[in-house]
C-alpha cells in the first residue's frame, strides 16, 4: 500500500460559530471514572470541535469529556493543539446539528 504524502487529503471546514460560554472538562480516569473537572471557556464551536481558554498552568489530557454549562450532554473530545491558554480539540463523533443549534440558541437567549 502506497500512502500519498506529497498531496494530503484537505480537512474538512465546519461553520465556526462565537460562543464564549463556560464548560467544564471533565478527565477521564481508570475504568473511564470521571473524577476530576475544571472549568474552562469555550470560545467557538463547530460540528466538529471547539477552542477553549484554560488556565496555561492546566495540564491537559489528551482525551475528555467537554460539558457546555447549562447541557447535560458529555462530549467526548480530543486535543489537537495547544497555544498557551488556547486550546484546539477535535470531538470524537461530529455533533449532531439540531444538538448545536440547541447549544447556539441557549447561548443567544442568555
Amino acid at each position: 500500500m502506497h500512502l500519498d504524502t506529497e498531496h494530503p487529503k484537505p480537512e474538512r471546514a465546519y461553520r465556526e460559530f462565537n460562543l464564549d460560554r463556560p464548560g467544564n472538562i471533565i478527565f477521564v480516569g481508570h475504568h473511564l471514572s470521571t473524577g476530576t473537572q475544571v472549568r474552562c471557556l469555550i470560545r467557538t464551536i463547530t460540528l466538529a470541535g471547539a477552542l477553549l481558554e484554560v488556565s496555561p498552568n492546566l495540564e491537559m489530557p489528551s482525551h475528555f469529556f467537554l460539558e457546555i454549562l447549562g447541557i447535560h450532554d458529555e462530549i467526548g473530545s480530543t486535543v489537537v493543539k495547544r497555544e498557551g491558554e488556547l486550546v484546539t480539540i477535535s470531538f470524537n463523533m461530529l455533533l449532531n446539528p439540531e444538538f448545536l443549534h440547541h447549544v447556539l440558541r441557549l447561548s443567544f437567549e442568555s
